[in-house]
């Protein structure tokens, strides 16, 4: 009985926290620890409104905080509670840190924060990061007193930056803490990263761990995968100074990824007193020819799939960048399955994790956009884009669903200027060029499992070197079939079409529409109206043209200026023409 009302409490418990902390889950399915606490919630909130922050003025009491915040939506946003007004602020709130978390090493974790951000504990500085998009750590482990309330300040900068990745945030801009913040407890030597690559072919599956720091000793790390018919398990040890090992475990008749049946595999790793939880989908992403032709596709498994995807700028109008529940997350990406799309691409932002897991989870194929910088492509921008894509990687390599790393989009924050006639005009030069194709390696280097397309291209040329020949076109319905023949001619007689000048295809590089609709195409075409007619023009067209291996619409939400989504800026039904219900409306509940 005793037994019994324990666990009636613990329920309530966690039933009061999911109802008073916002995104109250894990932030990391694919990286998750037993011993965590969410800080997501009110925290004290001012602007530096000065920008002098001067580290003593906040320390010692002056000014007072009269603001709060609802962490983790960004400061502007509704669900944050407060309006924009400067572009540096204050964060605080107090901490205890749990009796039973003793003897562990201590984490502060920050989704994700825009642009640069510093913290410290009970004034002591822990240090700053800088970038928007990535998690970032710092340990608090010395400064801990047991039993005692403990003081977090945040200062974030987000003053608009030339070099800065920005990509599309006039539609809400993510500024600020704008992903969960958590406290984690760690191991004494503790992992800090577990990559798995799946090899269908031989049925295996090669696990890179890497440790935060090397350890001096030989180390014992255990790896266990949960399957359908049991446990496998493999036991390897560090090699003292080192701090990354691999193993290689077998997976007999392997249960694979698919969009039917998207089986994911749990994986736990433990090293000494660290213990943390992943998973990941044995799938193999390919390049095949279609059946009976010498068409390239991309493939699933060996099996050559038709793209059906939409552009997903994955904005919500009270949050931004940060949706409101772990449900509504789900929720985008049963809509989009709902009506017969196998993917989404998410556009300029690296998604939030969990939007990630139930694409995973739900079987939806993702292309994963680095954001763009607007200024020049000078060495601060190139160096902030390296950066953030080898952390995009780092983060998000186990996630079976995404098939594709897109690295720039349309050329934007490529253009160099310079004055010619008494005019600013721009240039993508053969030197930026040579930065892109060597960015596209980069990626290589980093996952050569999956698709790079160095430049999703717009208007004209722009590949230097990729594994897909994507475009961009927005044309009325019956502009369509005169499109893709110029298209099919063009490739089949010139391997530098669509590439800049001395570039060109790789024989057997597939070809993909990478954005598409009618949207724009002509007067009165945008808004919530019945594009029907249009729509199923220009898509029958795809049909009939095999040489091109799928399409993307844009897109799968309307907005702020674009109104040629499936579903309103809201997600509320629009009237399209489809009958899919008695209303005529995308309705998936």
């Amino acid at each position: 009985m005793k037994l019994y009302f324990s666990l009636v409490l613990a329920f309530a418990a966690n039933i009061i926290l999911s109802q008073t902390i916002p995104l109250p889950e894990h932030p990391r399915p694919d990286f998750e620890r037993e011993l965590w606490l969410n800080l997501n919630g009110p925290w004290d909130f001012e602007y530096d409104s000065l920008n002098i922050g001067i580290q003593k003025k906040w320390f010692q009491g002056d000014p007072v905080y009269k603001n709060k915040i609802n962490v983790p939506f960004p400061w502007g946003s509704k669900l944050s509670g407060v309006k924009d007004q400067a572009d540096i602020a204050w964060y605080r709130r107090s901490i205890a840190v749990p009796a039973n978390w003793n003897g562990k090493r201590v984490f502060i974790t920050i989704g994700a924060s825009d642009w640069e951000t510093s913290v410290w504990i009970d004034g002591k500085y822990l240090g700053k990061h800088q970038g928007g998009y990535m998690p970032f750590s710092f340990e608090i482990t010395q400064y801990i007193e047991a039993g005692k309330n403990q003081r977090i300040d945040v200062r974030v900068d987000d003053k608009r930056r030339s070099f800065t990745l920005y990509g599309k945030q006039g539609y809400g801009n993510a500024r600020g803490i704008w992903q969960t913040v958590y406290l984690e407890a760690r191991g004494e030597n503790y992992i800090d990263l577990i990559q798995c690559t799946p090899d269908i072919e031989h049925q295996k599956v090669k696990i890179k761990v890497q440790l935060g720091e090397s350890a001096w000793q030989e180390l014992p790390v255990s790896i266990k995968i949960n399957t359908e018919k049991g446990s496998l398990t493999k036991a390897v040890n560090t090699t003292p100074g080192e701090n990354i090992v691999i193993a290689e475990l077998d997976v007999p008749n392997p249960h694979l990824w698919s969009l039917e049946d998207p089986y994911l595999y749990n994986i736990s790793v433990r090293c000494g007193d660290d213990v943390v939880k992943s998973y990941f989908g044995m799938r193999k992403i390919s390049v095949v020819s279609l059946p009976g032709t010498s068409i390239p596709y991309v493939a699933i498994n060996d099996k050559p799939i038709y793209q059906q995807l939409t552009l997903d700028q994955s904005y919500h109008p009270e949050g931004f960048y940060t949706f409101p529940t772990d449900s509504f997350m789900k929720m985008e990406v049963a809509k989009a399955k709902a009506i017969g799309l196998n993917g989404l691409r998410i556009h300029i932002k690296p998604e939030i994790p969990r939007k990630l897991y139930w694409a995973d989870k739900l079987g939806l194929l993702v292309m994963a956009d680095l954001p763009n910088s607007w200024g020049e492509p000078d060495l601060q921008a190139q160096n902030e884009s390296e950066n953030t894509l080898k952390d995009m990687i780092r983060r998000d390599y186990n996630h079976p669903s995404i098939f594709t790393w897109v690295v720039f989009n349309e050329t934007w924050g490529l253009i160099t200027h310079t004055m010619k006639n008494g005019r600013r005009e721009g240039d993508y030069t053969p030197e930026t060029q040579n930065w892109v194709a060597s960015m596209y390696l980069l990626t290589k280097s980093l996952d050569p499992t999956r698709i790079v397309d160095e430049n999703s291209v717009c208007c004209g040329r722009g590949h230097t070197m990729t594994d897909v020949i994507s475009w961009h076109e927005y044309l009325p319905g019956y502009e369509w079939e005169k499109k893709l023949n110029e298209i099919t001619i063009w490739l089949k007689s010139n391997p530098g079409y669509l590439f800049e000048k001395g570039w060109q295809a790789k024989t057997g590089t597939p070809t993909i529409n990478a954005e598409c609709g009618n949207v724009w195409g002509y007067d009165g075409s945008t808004g919530d109206c019945d594009w029907s007619y249009d729509y199923h023009r220009m898509l029958n067209t795809f049909r009939k043209t095999p040489e091109i291996s799928g399409w993307l619409y844009t897109e799968h939400h309307d907005v702020i200026n674009e109104w040629n989504g499936y579903w309103r800026f809201d997600r509320t039904n629009k009237y399209t023409g489809f009958f899919t219900n008695r209303r005529g409306a995308f309705d998936v509940r």
